[in-house]
């Protein structure tokens, strides 16, 4: 599987933008995705998850209500929209395809399969 993400890039505080991650060499449809981030210096962590079909989400606390993960399975693509960017958000996010069918934060399982990454800078 190959997993690229976009949309990256400098924005203020408060602002938004919108990552994509287009996968292929497999069904997209069938597998979970989660988006991830990990700040210089931190460990990795969930930022949101979606289910396959139905399209079920779960989020990361500190993003609630300022994030929407969404996906087109038609164009093999999950979006990761965030609004009120704030500096904490600065990070590298990735896309996962999920191991089995969960998409929660509790109960996300993630595979080997990740993007390259995508630099989000939050600027004060």
């Amino acid at each position: 599987a190959q997993l690229v993400e976009s949309g990256g890039g400098l924005v203020q505080a408060g602002g938004s933008l919108r990552l994509s991650c287009v996968a292929s060499g497999y069904t997209f449809s069938t597998a979970s995705m989660g988006w991830f981030r990990q700040a210089s210096g931190k460990e990795r962590e969930f930022v949101a998850g979606i289910s396959r079909y139905t399209a079920l989400t779960d989020y990361n606390d500190s993003v609630k209500g300022r994030f929407t993960i969404s996906r087109d399975n038609a164009k093999n693509t999950v979006y990761l929209q965030m609004n009120s960017l704030k500096p904490e958000d600065t990070a590298v996010y990735s896309c996962n395809r999920g191991r089995d069918a969960s998409y929660t934060k509790k109960n996300y399982r993630p595979s080997d399969d990740w993007g390259q990454g995508t630099q989000v800078t939050v600027s004060s």
